[in-house]
């Protein structure tokens, strides 16, 4: 156990829950083969993070990715830090987590992302949207005005935002779509 009274244990896949929100998907594609592949031979090298919740197991906030890659290697188990932390906390944790570790992220990954993290950030003090804006462009690397516009794609019905995702609609004219009405987006969603 450290100093903050984390440790890391390993805790059975059963034991672990994705989070109630979780806007990034996991695949069983080429990357999550090499992934397994990686983790037959070498183990999970870098431990996953979990909180405790109050009906029993771990939600997992970070390391979805890995826990598939265990229950493709039939593994188990997987290591995990155990922490107690609000949701805000959970939330910041589990999109910073995956926007530093994962190379590729849909738009609609990433618009989620960007928009529970403002929120979180809000919730835990960082009151002035600009500020907390100003944390998701220095983290980035994203201009202001493209934050505020991937976050508007959140505001699209599904459909659309799955055709933004398999660039069957460009960005551009999504983030515009994304001010209709969910009603009118539908509409537009059957003629695409």
């Amino acid at each position: 156990m450290d100093a903050h009274g984390e440790r890391i244990i390993e805790i059975s896949l059963e034991e672990l829950h994705p989070p109630e929100f979780h806007p990034f998907h996991v695949n069983d594609d080429e990357a999550m083969e090499r992934l397994t592949l990686n983790i037959k031979q070498y183990g999970v090298r870098e431990p996953g993070l979990v909180r405790p919740r109050t009906d029993g197991g771990y939600e997992l906030l970070a390391g979805n990715r890995r826990k598939r890659a265990c229950e493709l290697a039939e593994l188990p188990t997987m290591p995990v830090i155990i922490r107690e932390m609000t949701d805000s906390d959970a939330t910041i944790a589990m999109v910073d987590s995956n926007l530093e570790q994962r190379e590729k992220l849909l738009y609609s990954e990433k618009a989620w992302a960007y928009k529970v993290k403002m929120e979180a950030l809000n919730h835990n003090g960082v009151k002035a949207e600009m500020h907390s804006v100003e944390v998701l462009v220095a983290q980035t690397g994203e201009s202001k005005n493209q934050i505020f516009r991937l976050i508007r794609l959140t505001e699209l019905v599904c459909t659309l935002l799955d055709k933004v995702d398999t660039k069957q609609l460009a960005f551009n004219p999504a983030v515009e779509l994304s001010y209709l009405s969910q009603a009118e987006q539908t509409a537009v969603a059957r003629i695409r």
